[in-house]
């Protein structure tokens, strides 16, 4: 086959190619830890209640380098949230990480069963299809 049409053929294949491939589902983009930690604040409208390590105040831009966004349940007994925190770095979570009284897993390495079983335990009827944070 002469080299023109086999180049001719490749890029009118090479459209439908890009085109066949799938979106990613914005529940799976950036880097996000799942976690449960207690509530604080003072139930103030300076200081609300929101979960340990959620940003406040919101900022009018998000960080780059930080949390860019969280979404939470409260548990049964409204002591803890169950939160999901997303940021472009994963070293945006280095406190969450280290911090040695909560369990932390990481969305994309850590399997979705031992998630939700771990987050049953703090709420019964957890259910990880309804939970996240999307982005645009």
């Amino acid at each position: 086959m002469p080299k023109r049409l086999l180049l001719a053929l490749a890029l009118l294949v090479l459209p439908a190619l890009l085109c066949a491939q799938h979106r990613v589902d914005p529940r799976n983009t950036y880097t996000r830890v799942i976690c449960v930690v207690p509530l604080v604040g003072k139930g103030t409208p300076a200081d609300p209640r929101r979960p340990q390590y959620a940003p406040w105040p919101p900022a009018a831009v998000p960080s780059r380098t930080g949390i860019i966004a969280w979404s939470h349940q409260l548990s049964d007994d409204k002591k803890y949230a169950l939160v999901e925190f997303v940021a472009r770095d994963r070293s945006a979570f280095q406190a969450i990480l280290n911090d040695s009284q909560i369990t932390v897993f990481e969305k994309g390495k850590d399997k979705k069963d031992d998630i939700e079983k771990e987050l049953k335990k703090y709420k019964q009827d957890f259910d990880f299809t309804k939970f996240g944070t999307v982005l645009p």
